[in-house]
């Protein structure tokens, strides 16, 4: 079950990866418009590429899943939630926690990104 749950963690943190690499690129290259938008765009350009991902992988372990026997059924299943869990919060919940941090914080996204690439030329 361990390796369930390291394999969850990861899935999810893959995906989240690509999201906020797609909003500092927007970020880093100018983009207009407001960090909502661009979050909003970035989601959807990377959108296709999460859900193939997720339904390839999805496909994978459900066959493990309902062929797999009594022995690996546990592990699969924990797996599929994972996935399903990890592809959600991946275009759902990761941006908006971003977001609704640096609002507590005060800060600007676009600030702080812009800042970071400014400090690793340099």
């Amino acid at each position: 079950m361990v390796g369930a749950i390291l394999t969850i963690a990861g899935y999810s943190i893959n995906d989240t990866i690509v999201v906020f690499d797609r909003i500092r690129e927007g970020l880093k290259h100018g983009e207009r418009g407001s960090i909502q938008s661009l979050m909003n765009t970035s989601i959807n350009e990377t959108l296709s590429r999460t859900i193939l991902t997720g339904g390839t992988t999805l496909l994978s372990v459900g066959a493990l899943y309902f062929f797999g026997g009594a022995v690996l059924r546990d592990f699969s299943f924990a797996i599929l939630m994972g996935i399903a869990i990890g592809t959600y919060s991946s275009i759902f919940v990761a941006a908006p926690v971003v977001l609704w941090a640096s609002r507590i914080r005060g800060k600007s996204v676009r600030r702080e990104v812009l800042e970071t690439e400014a400090l690793k030329k340099a």
